[in-house]
């Protein structure tokens, strides 16, 4: 069938909508009609070239969700008709790091920029012209169709509503489960959200949800700064330095428990200043990506070495899409996680550009496309 989408033709890039053919689901696929998809600041490293495409061109987007439409021969657990949410990082389920619970590191995720199948790297179900298209997390959400792998589709309660359920494919675990599961934020702790955008504001909500005494909020861009203040942060300030200032304010001068750093582009200097914020034992949590072509630090090692501090990277939060998506679904069912609140803005396909400068220009907290089928 066709389908129309917004691909890259070069990195660096913008987005150009075109029309697709698309193959039919396999063993092991299903074809969904895309909903909703959220606009990622991973998916504009692609369009200005701090992330390398395994191949162009690339159909984007790896924030969705929307309705089974067909269902591959001999696949189980999935019928015509299902509300998914894909999870942007595949989980097969099998390898050494499924075993173990640690599904976000799942051996499938290396294969996430190659565009192609899990499984074979020639393989791909998107064409433009006769030439293959790669789908972007395996997914390529900015398409109103996509054929996709089982094991990056979760359904969920069709009567929660997809533009919103879309979230927690990507923003909402990143960010929360940042500050629940990798900087064990504590009840009475004193946090540091270091940007608040799509991932920050959900750091934030994390953050609050695991009981810390104070969430310091930080954002050059006053929008944001008051959109934390209403999803759980105390207090809000413009710069990291006054962060900084204010824990060690709070705690007779150690610093924060942990700070998490959520900017859109992270540099080296980020980390540095995350790290010299927290205490002795704090715990600094790298999540923003960064341009993958500069290798900066900005570490002191004498704080880290002999301050016993923890330096902690962190992939989707370190959640388990299966379990952890639905979860957190639930929450927003019974009222304790905000999802409606993080969408500013809904743009059509043909506004997807629009959409990422506003994302750059700190207009939105998520801008989410809602196709227009």
């Amino acid at each position: 069938m066709l389908t129309r989408g917004a691909v890259l033709r070069e990195s660096p890039g913008i987005y150009e909508i075109v029309e697709m053919e698309l193959d039919d689901p396999r063993t092991g696929e299903i074809r969904v009609r895309v909903v909703a998809s959220g606009l990622c600041h991973s998916d504009d490293h692609f369009a200005v070239g701090d992330q390398t495409p395994g191949i162009l061109p690339l159909a984007g987007g790896h924030e969705g969700a929307g309705i089974v439409e067909a269902v591959g021969p001999g696949t189980t657990g999935f019928a015509e008709g299902d509300h998914v949410v894909f999870s942007f990082l595949p989980v097969c389920g099998r390898c050494r790091w499924c075993a173990k619970g640690l599904q976000n590191l799942c051996d499938l995720g290396a294969f996430l920029a190659t565009g192609a199948r899990f499984d074979d790297p020639t393989s791909f179900r998107l064409s433009l012209d006769g030439a293959p298209v790669g789908q972007l997390a395996g997914l390529g959400t900015f398409c109103e169709y996509v054929t996709v792998s089982v094991s990056s589709a979760i359904r969920i309660d069709p009567s929660i509503p997809l533009d919103v359920a879309v979230l927690t494919g990507c923003g909402v675990g990143t960010g929360w489960g940042a500050a629940v599961n990798s900087a064990q934020v504590r009840p009475g702790d004193v946090t540091i959200v270091m940007g608040i955008g799509g991932i920050g504001i959900n750091a934030v909500q994390g953050a609050a949800h695991a009981g810390a005494g104070a969430v310091i909020a930080v954002d050059p861009v006053a929008f944001k700064r008051d959109s934390a203040l209403k999803l759980g942060a105390t207090h809000a300030v413009s710069t990291n330095e006054e962060a900084e200032e204010l824990a060690r304010s709070m705690t007779n001068g150690q610093g924060a428990d942990s700070a998490i750093v959520t900017v859109g582009v992270t540099t080296g200097k980020h980390i540095g200043q995350a790290l010299q914020a927290v205490r002795k034992a704090g715990t600094c949590v790298a999540v923003g990506l960064g341009d993958t072509f500069v290798k900066d630090g900005d570490i002191d090692l004498h704080q880290l070495i002999l301050f016993q501090k923890r330096l902690q990277g962190s992939l989707f939060g370190a959640c388990a899409p299966t379990a952890d998506i639905p979860a957190q679904l639930a929450m927003y069912q019974q009222g304790s996680l905000k999802l409606d609140e993080l969408v500013t803005t809904r743009y059509a396909l043909e506004d997807i550009n629009q959409g990422f400068d506003d994302m750059k220009a700190g207009r939105n907290l998520r801008g989410v496309i809602v196709h227009q089928h």
